[in-house]
């Protein structure tokens, strides 16, 4: 087991990506957990809905406790060190980026610029802050499970991660790789999480679990590719949540380099024709679709797409012999967590239409 050697409860953590599905979700978890302070940057231009993005802040605000947000662009790296004297946190959370394999081959240069300068801007400010006396004991930075390419089978972190599909994937590696040298070079300890396939309550539109739900809701149909036989590892973002933080409290010790990276995922890949129909289930009984309604009269069976992967599939025992946990709340109650949301979130925006 790793040794937790940071009181997060005592810190002021900085949280990069604040609006985005994981970033406001740790906000508030630590504000609800009375984490001392809490510091958010985020420039809303992720692309995403400003009404999503407004609701997630909105959510954190309403945690209480010591919540200050900043819109900024991590990639002005001196307003960024400055923000980071002026709050002298002791943890940093890395989540913002552009994320997505899609449109990472319809925006390269926006990817480039935002995952590889961004976080190379992120690093550089880390080691500046300790050069002058203001160190970040730990950026806990976001990965993704695909670095692991089309692997067929569990992937752990041992496995091959440099045959990337996508230049999504790409950047995700490379941000490994330049936290390594800089944990190398500068003592900066640093951990990076492979996510995979997070969903929950305020997710990502561009994902599978928001897409098809709207999609539903509006009698749209849904593109299943590689004829409905991808598989997608799920992990509900409460668990998710958990992981991060306990990976925070635990820097990796210095050995070649206090840098470390784990897979943060089930360990079940669903196939997605079966995800499709737990999904409606979900809906109807959250009273956002009618019982009557098939999923499978909506779906059209697609060929693979470019720069996707057939199976996503964690190996978590890393993390579990590391932290003693492992993601594990069921498809079918995470999806029924987010159907709650989903239904309430409709409605909100519609009265706000009124």
């Amino acid at each position: 087991m790793r040794e937790q050697t940071l009181d997060i409860s005592k810190s002021c953590v900085l949280i990069t990506g604040a609006a985005g599905f994981i970033g406001s979700a740790l906000a508030k978890s630590l504000l609800e957990g009375g984490c001392r302070r809490v510091v958010g940057v985020d420039d809303l231009s992720s692309g995403c809905d400003k009404r999503l993005l407004e609701h997630r802040l909105k959510s954190v605000e309403k945690a209480g406790g010591d919540w200050k947000f900043v819109n900024l662009d991590i990639r002005r790296k001196d307003e960024l060190l400055a923000l980071m004297q002026d709050c002298r946190a002791e943890l940093l959370l890395h989540l913002a980026a552009r994320a997505g394999v899609r449109r990472s081959i319809s925006e390269p240069e926006e990817y480039i610029s935002c995952n590889i300068s961004g976080f190379f801007s992120v690093l550089e400010a880390c080691r500046e802050a300790a050069s002058r006396g203001f160190p970040v004991e730990h950026l806990v930075y976001a990965s993704s499970s695909s670095v692991y390419g089309s692997a067929s089978g569990p992937s752990s972190e041992q496995s091959p991660s440099d045959r990337p599909s996508s230049l999504y994937a790409a950047t995700k590696k490379s941000n490994e790789l330049m936290a390594y040298s800089y944990a190398k070079l500068y003592g900066i300890p640093a951990t990076g999480l492979r996510f995979f396939t997070v969903y929950g309550p305020a997710g990502r539109p561009d994902m599978a679990c928001y897409d098809f739900a709207l999609r539903m809701a509006e009698g749209r149909r849904i593109k299943l590719f590689n004829y409905g036989r991808c598989r997608r590892d799920f992990t509900y973002i409460g668990d998710l949540v958990k992981a991060v933080l306990l990976a925070a409290a635990s820097p990796p010790a210095a050995e070649d380099a206090p840098h470390a990276v784990y897979n943060v995922g089930c360990g079940a890949p669903v196939e997605m024709g079966r995800f499709v129909a737990l999904l409606r289930q979900a809906l109807a009984s959250a009273g956002v679709i009618p019982q009557s309604l098939s999923a499978e009269e909506l779906i059209d069976l697609m060929p693979m797409q470019a720069g996707d992967v057939e199976t996503t599939f964690a190996d978590p025992q890393a993390f579990l012999s590391d932290f003693g946990y492992r993601p594990s709340t069921p498809l079918n109650r995470g999806l029924e967590l987010f159907a709650g949301w989903f239904r309430d979130y409709l409605k909100e925006q519609r009265e706000e239409l009124l």
